[in-house]
C-alpha cells in the first residue's frame, strides 16, 4: 500500500475534502466583504475595520451549534437548511445587541466525510452569510472516525460591531413598555431532544409521516425549517431611530429564560400567548407529547422567535418596521412593575 493511502484507509481522504471544498469555493467567495485582506483557506482570516464608520466600534462575538437537528437533517438526507440554521442564530444572537454581523466561521466535525451532507451544509452556510452581507472569513473541517461514528457536529463562530452609544442592553426598558413578537417558523434550533421523544418515540411517526395537523407538510419539513434571521428588521429599526431598547432571541429556555436575561431588576413582563399563532408543529407536539403549558414555553419558542421592547407610543411604528421587513409581529405583552418575572397566560 502507498504511504499516499494510509491515511485513507484508516478513515480520513484528504483529497475527498480538498475537491469537496473546492466545489464550493465559489459561493463562499461570494460572501466577500471589502474588509477581507486573506482568501478562503488560510491559515488564519484577516478582518480589517473599517474606521471611518465608527466612532468608538465595540467587537461582539457569539458561538453556538445546531444540536440534534442535525439528527433530523440526516433523517431526511437533506443539509443545506441546517447551514442556514447555525448562520441564522448566530446572527440573531449578536444583532440584538445592536451589532452588524461582519463575518462567520464555521466548524465540521465528522465521522465519515461524505457527499452531498459537505457541499450542501457550506452551501446553506454561504447562502445565509451573503444575504445577510456578512463574510465567510473561515472555517475548519475535522474529519474524526470512531469520534462521531456517522454523526456530525455543526457549530458557528460570528463576529459583529456596534457602535459603543448604539449598544442595546434592555436598561432602558421601563413599566408602559409594549413587547412586540416576532413570529417563528417552526422550532428554529432549540427543543429538539423533546420533538424526537414525542414525535418519533412517543407518536411512531419518521420524517415523511404526514399526520393531519400539519395540514400536508411532513413531519422532518416542519421541523428542518430553517431559523429566522430577525436582523434586516433589527437594522431598518436602527436607520429609522426607533426607540428599541431591547431584544430578546427566543431560543433555548424560550420565553422564560431568555426575556430576563434583558430585563432591569424592578420589571416584569406579562406575555398573551393568543395574540400570535401557535406554529402547527408545536400544537402537534404539546397535545400528544401532554407538554404543560408553561414547560411548552420554556422549552420551545412556540411561535416567536424574538421580542422587541419599545415605548408604548413607537409600538405602531416599531410593527410596521417590522411588518415592512416581511415579518408577522404583533403587541404580545405588556412591561409592569416587578422583579425581573415573566409570565405567559
Amino acid at each position: 500500500m502507498a504511504k499516499s493511502d494510509l491515511y485513507k484507509a484508516s478513515g480520513v481522504d484528504i483529497d475527498l475534502a480538498v475537491s469537496l471544498l473546492d466545489s464550493v469555493k465559489g459561493k463562499l467567495a461570494a460572501t466577500r466583504r471589502p474588509e477581507m485582506l486573506s482568501p478562503i483557506g488560510g491559515f488564519g482570516g484577516l478582518f480589517q475595520i473599517d474606521l471611518s464608520k465608527y466612532r468608538e466600534p465595540v467587537m461582539v462575538s457569539s458561538i453556538d451549534g445546531v444540536g440534534t437537528k442535525l439528527m433530523v437533517a440526516m433523517m431526511m438526507e437533506k443539509y443545506d437548511t441546517v447551514g442556514h440554521d447555525i448562520v441564522n442564530h448566530c446572527i440573531n444572537d449578536i444583532s440584538v445587541q445592536g451589532a452588524e454581523p461582519v463575518y462567520f466561521m464555521d466548524y465540521i466535525g465528522i465521522g465519515k466525510l461524505r457527499s452531498p451532507l459537505y457541499e450542501q451544509v457550506l452551501a446553506g452556510i454561504a447562502d445565509a452569510c451573503k444575504a445577510a452581507n456578512c463574510a465567510v472569513l473561515g472555517g475548519e473541517t475535522a474529519e474524526m472516525p470512531g469520534m462521531y461514528g456517522n454523526d456530525f457536529d455543526l457549530v458557528g463562530v460570528i463576529t459583529g460591531i456596534v457602535e459603543k452609544s448604539e449598544i442595546i442592553t434592555g436598561e432602558k426598558i421601563r413599566p408602559g413598555y409594549a413587547a412586540i413578537g416576532l413570529a417563528s417558523n417552526g422550532p428554529h434550533t432549540n427543543g429538539f431532544s423533546l420533538a424526537r421523544k414525542i414525535l418519533f418515540e412517543q407518536c411512531g411517526y419518521n420524517v415523511h409521516s404526514t399526520p393531519a395537523e400539519l395540514g400536508g407538510e411532513s413531519v422532518g419539513e416542519a421541523l428542518l425549517k430553517p431559523h429566522t434571521c430577525y436582523y434586516s428588521a433589527i437594522a431598518q429599526a436602527k436607520k429609522e431611530g426607533l426607540s428599541l431598547d431591547g431584544i430578546a432571541h427566543i431560543t433555548g429556555g424560550g420565553l422564560y429564560d431568555n426575556v430576563p436575561r434583558i430585563l432591569p431588576a424592578d420589571v416584569d413582563v406579562h406575555f398573551d400567548s393568543t395574540v400570535l399563532p401557535v406554529t402547527p408543529i408545536f400544537k402537534l407536539m404539546v397535545e400528544k407529547g401532554n407538554v404543560d403549558h408553561t414547560e411548552a414555553y420554556r422549552v420551545f419558542n412556540m411561535g416567536i422567535g424574538m421580542v422587541w421592547f419599545v415605548p408604548q407610543a413607537e409600538a405602531d411604528k416599531a410593527l410596521a418596521i417590522c411588518r415592512g421587513q416581511g415579518f408577522q409581529a404583533d403587541v404580545i405583552g405588556e412591561v409592569t412593575a416587578g422583579s425581573r418575572k415573566v409570565t405567559v397566560r
